[in-house]
């Protein structure tokens, strides 16, 4: 299925501009408010990060498209605070009373942000499941970008690498997969891998051919390239 988030490397929506390196963090005071409030919110352990990122992602395509990218996180954020049941619509509206919640005593406090910042979240996991690609061996990337076990879910497999061929730069170790992660079926991780591919194999017609990218792909998301075929080509 076509997903509205999925921009990477879209044709038509013009020239990536970079930020000015003396640029402020936050362009307004509330972006800082609305990232603090969602590692705030993170903190009382209703959800991961994946099912975070889907939140955004299942926003309606007429608010993701004119949403900015905070509004996007606080949005979604006020989805799965409903969602949950940590809050109800009349909380957010300031229709509700005043007292202490449940929660309250999950805060996340300004002195603990630094620590729990330092610490982050790794996702690294054992698995038993056996790694099949070794560096150097090339692959092909699914030839639809989607979630194979849930229909419109969320996925790290951009579109515009689907269906290409690369070659395994490295092995990662084994990682939490969020196709699975995101949808609450268990975090079933999985060999990670940093895989290389040339621009000519992903864009028709690359500004600069010889140029790579390198995509973090889950071993679910690769098989073996068949024999005799060059990237590119």
């Amino acid at each position: 299925m076509s997903r509205l988030h999925d921009m990477g490397g879209r044709f038509g929506d013009g020239p990536v501009v970079p930020e000015a390196a003396d640029a402020a963090v936050f362009e307004q005071d509330w972006h800082a408010r609305a990232l603090a409030v969602t590692l705030a919110c993170g903190a009382l352990g209703k959800w991961n990060i994946d099912i975070s990122r889907h939140a955004r992602e299942r926003l309606s395509p007429k608010d993701y498209s004119r949403f900015s990218y905070y509004e996007k996180w606080i949005s979604a954020l006020a989805d799965l605070l409903v969602e949950t049941g940590v809050l109800t619509s009349e909380d957010l509206t300031g229709e509700s009373g005043s007292s202490p919640h449940d929660l309250a005593s999950k805060a996340l406090k300004a002195d603990q942000v630094a620590g729990v910042l330092a610490k982050g979240g790794p996702a690294d996991r054992p698995s038993d499941v056996p790694v099949l690609f070794a560096p150097g061996t090339k692959v092909m990337t699914r030839a639809i970008a989607e979630n194979t076990a849930v229909d419109g879910g969320h996925t790290r497999l951009p579109s515009y690498v689907a269906g290409a061929q690369g070659e395994i730069l490295r092995l990662h170790g084994t990682h939490v997969l969020p196709d699975s992660n995101a949808h609450g079926l268990g975090e079933a991780p999985e060999p990670l891998y940093a895989v290389v591919f040339k621009a000519s194999e992903l864009w028709q017609h690359p500004e600069h051919p010889d140029d790579e990218v390198v995509l973090d792909l889950w071993q679910s998301y690769l098989a073996p390239a068949p024999a005799g075929r060059e990237q590119g080509v």
